[in-house]
């Protein structure tokens, strides 16, 4: 680089073959990694493929992930599922996880999300990978069409925001309610940003938790969301089995001193209180005590973004020795296998399940309007998901409030919208 450069240009710079890139230049970057689920990748990909007479471009650098339609409910679901299958079998794919979680936490946990790599992913969480140092932004079908079959795609190098968090969590705070809030206060029109997370509270997180800030940077509106490399993305993916060659090569992607941003945000968390976002917009976020006391009829504590080992502990925080409201539905459908036999073997399931909890299958389910624990026309869920759009979690008449699995897990003790710190016991 000729200059001070942020981490997105850094890795679209070194993807597209230049000494540096500006804000606004489109340039033609080269895709280490492409992936895509059941949904999005091979029954949307394979008759375009077809009709060009071509296969993907690299069988090694692709990876699909069945998680939408997992385990198939109908025979139009399984019938999906099984163009997944015959593709990567016909493709010679080996990176395919078949009904072992949801991609945004598969990946990470197969090492597959690398510090410096240029990523396309066919869903608009994509930027989950961000939490590791990598360039990962969410495509559309056709879009995914032209990378698999070439390699490459053109990209507008984007303005970056960054977002300073300093101070110590507060009791019952984590980053699902930081999110909340950021959605609030930095809005959720920031198309074509880069997000870049910083500051004492980030780097004092684990990889679970700086994963809700990369994801949830798709409710910012930004096309990536990103978290410079350091001991803790190192001893992560060093406990993957696939440990970072060059730390210090990794480390030089954080953001140069001088570079430009197009705006700074900073906020201090010390007494920040757990936020709840009303129907029907991630954006309609307060403190907890202005929706205290609504009565919801279902309590969801899954997907990508709520349903991590790390979320299923702090919901069992709350639930242990307590019981879930007669009235409440509490379902948990845990975000990939190996968070499941994780908190099979600590315990935690067992405290989820003693407390009334439905465990539900691995999978995207409810959150994406899929399998169990649909809404219906009228019901109130609180939900530890990333989005309450309406309709998004079933009929358009049921209203979905946003919260952290603290909070979910509280509501579903009290029966109504509550304050988890009352209900957290000590470590």
């Amino acid at each position: 680089m000729n200059r001070p450069a942020t981490m997105a240009e850094k890795i679209i710079a070194r993807a597209a073959g230049l000494k540096d890139v500006t804000p606004g230049q489109i340039v033609t970057a080269q895709v280490d990694f492409a992936f895509a689920h059941d949904g999005s990748g091979p029954r949307r990909w394979a008759p375009h493929l077809e009709r060009l007479g071509i296969d993907i471009w690299d069988p090694s650098k692709v990876a699909i992930v069945t998680d939408h339609y997992v385990p198939a409910a109908d025979a139009d679901a399984a019938g999906i599922l099984k163009i997944s299958r015959d593709f990567v079998r016909d493709q010679n794919i080996d990176q395919f996880f078949d009904m072992i979680g949801i991609c945004h936490l598969v990946l990470p946990e197969k090492g597959l999300m690398r510090p410096g790599a240029f990523v396309a992913g066919g869903d608009s969480h994509s930027p989950t990978g961000g939490a590791f140092g990598a360039y990962v932004a969410g495509y559309g079908a056709i879009d995914m069409v032209g990378i698999v079959a070439t390699g490459e795609t053109w990209v507008r190098v984007p303005e970056t925001i960054r977002i300073e968090i300093d101070g110590k969590l507060p009791k019952g705070v984590v980053a699902k309610d930081l999110m909340l809030m950021l959605c609030r206060e930095v809005g959720m029109d920031n198309a074509f940003r880069a997000f870049e997370f910083a500051g004492s509270t980030v780097d004092a997180m684990s990889m679970h938790e700086r994963m809700v800030l990369t994801n949830m940077t798709t409710e910012l509106g930004g096309e990536v969301g990103m978290i410079a490399p350091d001991d803790t993305t190192f001893e992560y993916l060093a406990n993957t089995g696939k440990p970072v060659d060059d730390e210090d090569a990794a480390r030089a992607l954080a953001t140069d001193p001088g570079a430009r941003y197009e705006a700074v945000h900073r906020f201090d968390i010390a007494t920040m209180a757990p936020q709840v976002a009303a129907p029907h917009s991630p954006e309609n976020t307060d403190d907890v005590e202005h929706h205290a006391g609504i009565r919801v009829d279902q309590a969801y504590i899954g997907a990508c973004v709520g349903a991590k080992l790390s979320d299923l502990h702090m919901a069992a925080r709350v639930l242990k020795g307590k019981k879930v409201a007669d009235h409440v539905r509490l379902l948990v459908a845990p975000a990939s296998q190996e968070t499941m036999i994780k908190a099979s073997g600590d315990g935690t399931i067992q405290i989820l399940a003693e407390a009334g909890a439905k465990i539900l299958s691995t999978g995207c389910g409810a959150c994406a309007g899929m399998g169990a624990g649909i809404l219906s026309d009228g019901d109130v869920c609180i939900s530890s998901t990333n989005r309450n759009f309406q309709g998004r979690m079933g009929h358009t008449g049921a209203e979905v409030y946003l919260g952290s699995p603290y909070t979910t897990a509280a509501s579903a003790v009290a029966g109504h919208i509550a304050d988890p710190r009352t209900m957290i016991e000590a470590e």
